[in-house]
């Protein structure tokens, strides 16, 4: 059976509803990974890990619990690399499905950026979240659970 992680240190609020919606209708095996409670909602489905602190604590406590076929909800990109490479599914905070096509146009990107960074050059980081991201998350969201929960 297809189970959920969400990487819970910087999960917006916005979406906390529209996850927890999603966990009640598809009953779904919930593990939050965080190095602090993070309170999506209230939901017998819902399981909280708290791990140490650390730069990917979080990320790889989740790797060793993924599973090919199960969704994580990261905007981690190497988290994101790491469960594709178990045959996993992760999806970002607005929307974007990373895949096996695509991560390493995402990964190269961030390595491009962080050595801009090194360099002393300020960039921005990405805009603020809004709802419209809270939309085309649930809909990248609906569309896999619908596609894994056919009858439902």
């Amino acid at each position: 059976m297809l189970k959920l992680y969400i990487d819970g240190d910087a999960f917006p609020n916005l979406l906390k509803p529209i996850i927890l919606r999603a966990i009640e209708k598809y009953k779904l095996d919930t593990t939050v990974v965080a190095n602090k409670k993070i309170t999506i909602g209230r939901s017998n489905h819902i399981k909280d890990i708290i791990v140490e602190l650390g730069a990917d604590e979080a990320d790889n406590h989740i790797v060793q619990m993924v599973e090919e076929g199960d969704l994580v909800i990261t905007a981690d990109i190497p988290l994101a690399d790491r469960v594709l490479k178990k045959n996993g599914y992760p999806i970002d905070h607005r929307g974007e499905a990373y895949t096996k096509d695509n991560i390493k146009q995402y990964l190269a990107m961030r390595a491009l950026m962080e050595k801009i960074r090194d360099t002393g050059e300020m960039t921005k980081g990405p805009p603020p979240f809004n709802s419209k991201d809270g939309e085309k998350f649930s809909n990248s969201l609906n569309a896999f659970l619908q596609a894994n929960f056919p009858s439902s």
